[in-house]
């Protein structure tokens, strides 16, 4: 067998690739997983602390197209049990909602232990109030205004487009989410184990159930899950698609057959595997891609 030219590593496919990256997710080497689908991606077009005193910063990407045009803006959070993650592990999602046309927010939250809920929520707000304000100095639309998340992030996104009380908080308006994307979302979930210190009294449990305040005056949601997910039951969205549903809202309901809890984020990291995901947001914010 002849011998790599240079010395250099023969490159993998793209099939291999994305095979490596869900192995890796599914063992739970998530780190790892993340640090690979971010290789080669450029740095976000601006990193800001949009809560000095708290010391939360986000990342903003840009479509790279220019025009008058005012794009839809979509502020992220990622997932990680309401205790792990960061920001910089999501530069993949932050790059494909640009190319998708999306002005892309991409924030960090604070997390256990360092805060429980609802912190996690009310820095959500923060976030939220400051892509209001910022957006249009990045080509976006404030009026436009998206939030989304994955599994514990979608969490977070979901109560901030249910629960009036964090936004008006922050003073801004019932109405200035345009829609809610959650994706493997726990919107209807058991508190036990390890959750019971990060949600605090079991008094407040029932405020940390997207479901319990889904009603009439929520935005539109769009809810992607994997029908065989193990960490979050796909019941959680199709029963927060019904209730919305039966109070005259509007939920479009993606379950992915056979797929699982990582299967949205890795359909954002190839397209191919599965265009819905990335299809549907697209839809459902009125993107023009790049």
């Amino acid at each position: 067998m002849a011998g790599n030219r240079g010395g250099r590593a023969p490159l993998m496919r793209p099939r291999v690739l994305l095979a490596l990256l869900v192995a890796l997710l599914a063992s739970g080497c998530q780190r790892s997983a993340l640090l690979w689908a971010n290789r080669g991606l450029a740095p976000p077009e601006a990193s800001v602390v949009y809560a000095p005193a708290l010391g939360m910063a986000l990342d903003v990407y840009t479509p790279s197209a220019t025009g008058e045009q005012r794009r839809p803006v979509v502020v992220f959070f990622y997932g990680g049990g309401w205790s792990s993650g960061r920001r910089g592990d999501y530069r993949f999602v932050g790059r494909r909602l640009a190319d998708a046309g999306i002005v892309a927010v991409v924030a960090d939250y604070r997390l256990w232990p360092a805060a429980g809920f609802p912190a996690f929520v009310e820095d959500g707000a923060r976030a939220i109030a400051w892509a209001r304000a910022h957006a249009a100095d990045f080509g976006g639309d404030p009026g436009r205004l998206y939030v989304a998340g994955h599994s514990a992030g979608a969490q977070i996104a979901a109560l901030l487009g249910t629960d009036p009380r964090y936004l008006q908080a922050q003073g801004l308006p019932p109405r200035t989410l345009a829609g809610v994307i959650g994706l493997s979302g726990p919107y209807d979930f058991d508190i036990t184990g390890g959750l019971v210190p990060i949600f605090g009294p079991t008094a407040q449990w029932p405020q940390a159930q997207a479901l319990n305040y889904a009603d009439g005056n929520a935005p539109p949601f769009l809810l992607v899950h994997g029908d065989a997910d193990q960490r979050v039951e796909a019941r959680d969205s199709t029963l927060l698609a019904e209730r919305l549903r039966a109070a005259n809202g509007q939920a479009t309901l993606l379950m992915l057959e056979g797929a699982g809890h990582v299967a949205p984020l890795v359909a954002l990291y190839a397209p191919a595997r599965d265009p819905r995901v990335l299809d549907a947001i697209r839809r459902f914010t009125g993107a023009a891609p790049d």
